[in-house]
């Protein structure tokens, strides 16, 4: 089998390169990138041109239906190239769904725009994977009809401000007028400023059909009577799922869409974000093993051995100081970005692992990489893992836990972890940004972390017109209680930041109430250490993992 054979093969098989480098991209904090030594190869439109005929022709009928799309939206008009404007380049970019879609893109390459002459505002809020989370429990516990549709082109709905000039797409110049530019008027892929003018697009469309963005979460619309939500969805750029307690209305707003918005009807909401979604009756399981599967076969792992835990018992990584490995820190930062997607997604278990070695990044060693792989072998001896909701009718109860001061860095991790109906919707395990000087002062501080998570659901919650009554926040530091639930000023807290002040007026206004819980108790206690396999196995068994096999 040729390169190009072997390349179809593996697309075909895993639903395309350039997802996998969306998803990285996904997992990385904002304000920063994935390196382009990280990413996957990207197959460009010379590649596809050296492919037999028969292959050839299919991606070539993507690249005119995608052109097709351009000019019905009247994305841009054909122009002389206007004398000292900057002309922006493009390029093709090619993807094969997970149910055999062939599809190209044309891409804008924004990177050679300038900021104040091509664009100025770029911000443009997108839904959180825990907002995901919530909704879908919400859907769970009320047996709501959740549908979903595939948004054709979203970016071209977007109209631009700016005057942009762009060169014709490779392949497809316009015979005799070779010479001419695009001239854009609507949002393209990649354009710096496309995902604002999508988000202004959609908003004002949602506003048109009745609906109204939550102020929790911009990527949440509903639509609200008396009573309570009629309608929900959750969009993510060309992702949407709407979700209600009435099948036939929820249908028929998703229908009004569709009019506006130039969509595939999914049907019954099977996926979302690379999260298959399981509909058990009053059950609802998220899992991510389509996905593990393409990280495992990537970095050649799929035959490798289980592992019981995360990470090996007793591991503590220390800092390298050897010089930098440029080979090596992309390799480990590749590993790294796509097991950090599947902690963000479904898999709580192996947070607190993740994160502690993504704090290695900069310059790994070989132990560091070992160790990062030695989490993909957890995952392949939890590869039917999915997080169910609906097996408990349990309400929301919330755990936090810090480990009080790292070896080398004298800096606390602090974790907290939320569960509603048998399962974990949100979870956080991270470094303190400041040296705490007690084992109180740490556990103070992600108990304040804690907190202020807890009030976002209930203000999500109470933007869709259900009251969370007061949610009880369990720990096993008496003295971080003690501080929390009193306006005490001592001589070891006075030092104390104010913003973590902040649990005192929502424990006084009953919003959150405090739990003192024993160690053993204290399941946020997996996501601040590395524990024995015990320990491990009792805390996990708490997220609401469930490893029967779906079908």
């Amino acid at each position: 089998m040729d390169k190009v054979e072997e390349t179809l093969s593996y697309l075909a098989k895993h639903g395309g390169v350039r997802y996998l480098n969306t998803l990285l991209a996904a997992a990385v904090p904002p304000g920063s990138e994935i390196p382009d030594t990280c990413k996957i190869h990207e197959w460009s439109f010379k590649d596809i041109m050296r492919m037999p005929s028969a292959q050839q022709k299919d991606w070539i009928d993507a690249c005119r239906q995608e052109l097709d799309s351009l000019q019905e939206r009247r994305v841009y008009d054909l122009v002389n190239p206007p004398q000292g404007w900057r002309v922006i380049k493009n390029r093709w970019v090619f993807d094969q769904k997970t149910d055999g879609r062939k599809r190209a893109q044309l891409v804008a390459k924004g990177f050679s725009q300038v900021e104040g002459i091509d664009y100025d505002n770029i911000f443009s809020p997108v839904v959180q994977y825990e907002s995901v989370r919530l909704m879908i429990v919400l859907a769970a516990q009320q047996q709501w009809h959740m549908t979903s549709v595939d948004i054709k082109t979203a970016f071209l709905y977007g109209e631009l401000d700016e005057e942009l000039f762009m060169e014709q797409p490779e392949g497809f110049e316009t015979k005799g007028q070779e010479r001419k530019v695009f001239r854009l008027k609507r949002a393209l892929y990649e354009l710096k400023q496309a995902a604002l003018q999508w988000w202004k697009a959609l908003d004002k469309s949602m506003e048109c059909l009745g609906f109204r963005h939550t102020k929790s979460d911009s990527g949440i619309f509903i639509l609200t009577s008396s009573k309570g939500p009629c309608v929900i969805v959750i969009v993510y750029v060309d992702d949407a799922i709407f979700m209600g307690p009435d099948r036939h209305f929820t249908n028929r707003k998703k229908a009004q869409f569709m009019k506006e918005w130039d969509c595939r009807d999914l049907g019954d909401t099977k996926e979302f974000l690379w999260m298959r979604i399981h509909h058990q009756g009053s059950l609802i399981s998220l899992e991510q093993k389509d996905y593990l599967q393409m990280v495992l076969e990537c970095f050649n792992m799929h035959n490798a051995k289980a592992a019981p835990t995360p990470l090996p018992q007793g591991y503590v990584p220390t800092p390298n100081e050897t010089p930098e490995n440029p080979k090596r820190k992309s390799h480990y930062q590749q590993v790294i970005g796509s097991l950090l997607y599947l902690m963000l997604g479904t898999h709580p278990d192996i947070a607190f692992a993740v994160t502690k070695m993504s704090q290695f990044a900069a310059n790994p060693s070989e132990e560091h990489l070992s160790k990062a792989l030695y989490i993909c072998h957890y995952l392949i001896g939890t590869a039917n893992y999915s997080l169910t909701y609906g097996k408990s009718r349990d309400g929301i109860i919330a755990y936090a836990d810090a480990d009080w001061g790292s070896v080398h860095t004298r800096r606390s991790n602090t974790s907290y972890i939320v569960l509603i109906s048998g399962a974990a919707v949100s979870w956080q395990s991270k470094a303190q940004k400041t040296i705490a000087l007690s084992s109180t002062e740490a556990e103070y501080m992600a108990l304040s972390d804690a907190c202020r998570q807890l009030v976002w659901i209930q203000n999500l919650f109470g933007e869709l017109r259900i009251n969370l009554q007061s949610i009880p926040l369990c720990r096993d530091n008496q003295g971080s209680i003690f501080i929390a639930s009193n306006a005490v000023q001592e001589k070891q807290t006075k030092h104390i930041d104010n913003r973590y002040h902040y649990i005192r007026e929502v424990v006084e206004s009953s919003k959150v109430k405090l739990y003192f819980v024993e160690t053993a108790e204290n399941y946020a206690n997996i996501f601040t250490k590395n524990l024995s396999r015990d320990k491990y196995l009792k805390c996990r068994s708490t997220l609401g993992i469930s490893f029967e096999q779906n079908t």
